[in-house]
């Protein structure tokens, strides 16, 4: 038990103040804002996710302490075993106060700042391909089994396999609902409850298929690039394994800066070009930035290091308290549980199977490894958006894909949605 150290802390100190972290959820004193929140995930976060690290089946197969602080987060707010106050406290600073955004930017900056410039050009070009395989194989493995079931083939596509492929809720089902209304003229908050369920169960089963994806890479080597994407033999695309030096302070003051400034940035594109009528994510646009900053070279090296320092610090000490916050915040236990049954379970299980298979696949014939490519291409369109990429990428135990995993859920999205505006009126017409 000396040994023992959760969150940087000796355990000692550890269960002190996780005490004091009771005692005031307790007596309902916990600090409210950030300082409360981000205690109170810090502290839990670790503990369930050192929990989920050492246990037997669910470290093996079921993506370890990701899918326990998700899960773990759900079920404490679903039975109110936490008090009121304190979820709504963590549900505001991982929403309105944006420390999701926070910690997705700093994860999409410093990673693609960090990568080889010739690696990140040839893979890029490669991609689409990839996602494509993902959707055709998710939708035509629903419909063949919705048929099969005697389910209405465009049906399954539809309320199934559509809204998991879409990207998450923001970004994918909400809009599509309002496809849907457009097209069928029902409100869309009938459609809506129809989608959501398809959308937590997919998330679910891409974070416990991360695992399974890690595990199979571990067993069969030659499927997996062991976090990197492109198979090549040329020495100038391998993956840049320099050591980040820490000179001051001041190096993770600019990592910020420069993540933060990128997310504005983001934003700042996605209003301009929303006044246009061409609505696309703000994190797409923040991705798009960063990759042709760092493929024209237009910041200095030392930036870049310094936003990939960044990076690291946040994916290594803020992730357990980051799945955490998703499981109380985005996770809706109720939801999940209430679609339950093994009609539903089979359809969202196929769903999510051909986006691995489609992916894999065609990640395979583009000169990718199968196991990453069906992480990214795959797993990362099936669950729900920025959420559900750092969840399946924790599982998978391949942060570094992240740059990847947010094309897959942002811009792949938009091509869900974009295609739901033309394949409804087809099934439905």
């Amino acid at each position: 038990m000396k040994n023992i150290r959760i969150a940087g802390l000796d355990i000692k100190w550890f269960i002190i103040i996780a005490v004091i972290v009771v005692a005031g959820c307790a007596l309902n004193v916990l600090p409210a804002g950030m300082v409360g929140a981000f205690l109170f995930l810090m502290i839990f976060g670790a503990l369930l996710n050192q929990i989920g690290n050492v246990t037997p089946f669910v470290k093996t197969f079921l993506g370890g302490g990701a899918i326990v602080c998700i899960f773990g987060g759900a079920a404490l707010t679903y039975w109110n075993i936490i008090p009121a106050d304190v979820t709504e406290n963590c549900t505001t600073f991982m929403k309105s106060a944006g420390f999701l955004d926070f910690y997705i930017s700093a994860l999409i900056t410093g990673s693609i700042l960090g990568m080889n410039r010739r690696l990140l050009i040839k893979a890029a070009v490669r991609y689409l391909p990839c996602i494509i395989g993902a959707v055709a194989g998710a939708l035509g493995l629903v419909a063949l089994f919705g048929n099969i079931f005697g389910m209405n083939a465009g049906e399954s596509i539809a309320y199934i396999g559509i809204p998991i492929m879409g990207g998450g809720m923001g970004a994918g089902a909400v809009p599509i609902s309002k496809v849907f209304e457009s097209a069928l003229d029902i409100p869309s908050e009938t459609i809506l409850s129809r989608l959501v369920p398809a959308v937590a169960l997919g998330n679910a089963l891409a974070i416990v298929f991360g695992g399974l994806l890690n595990k199979l890479g571990s067993a069969v080597p030659k499927l997996s690039g062991n976090g990197k994407l492109v198979i090549s033999k040329d020495d100038s695309l391998k993956e840049e394994h320099k050591e980040l030096k820490v000179e001051g302070i001041e190096n993770y003051a600019v990592g910020v800066i420069i993540s933060t400034a990128f997310f504005a940035l983001g934003t700042v594109i996605s209003s301009l070009v929303g006044k246009l009528g061409l609505e696309i994510h703000p994190y797409a646009w923040m991705i798009i930035s960063v990759a042709v900053v760092k493929c024209l070279g237009l910041i200095p090296e030392k930036y870049e290091d310094d936003a990939a320092l960044w990076y690291s610090f946040v994916s290594k000490n803020w992730t357990a308290a980051l799945m955490l916050g998703i499981g109380i915040a985005y996770t809706d236990m109720g939801q999940i549980i209430e679609s339950f049954s093994p009609l539903y379970l089979v359809l969202v299980f196929v769903t999510v199977l051909g986006a691995v298979l489609g992916s894999g696949l065609i990640g395979r014939l583009v000169g990718f490894y199968p196991i990453e490519a069906a992480i990214t291409a795959g797993l990362c369109m099936a669950n729900m958006g920025g959420t559900g990429d750092v969840a399946v990428l924790m599982a998978a135990k391949r942060m570094e894909l992240m740059p990847f995993a947010q094309i897959s859920s942002r811009l792949g999205g938009a091509f869900i949605i974009l295609m739901a505006s033309l394949l409804v009126p087809v099934f439905f017409g």
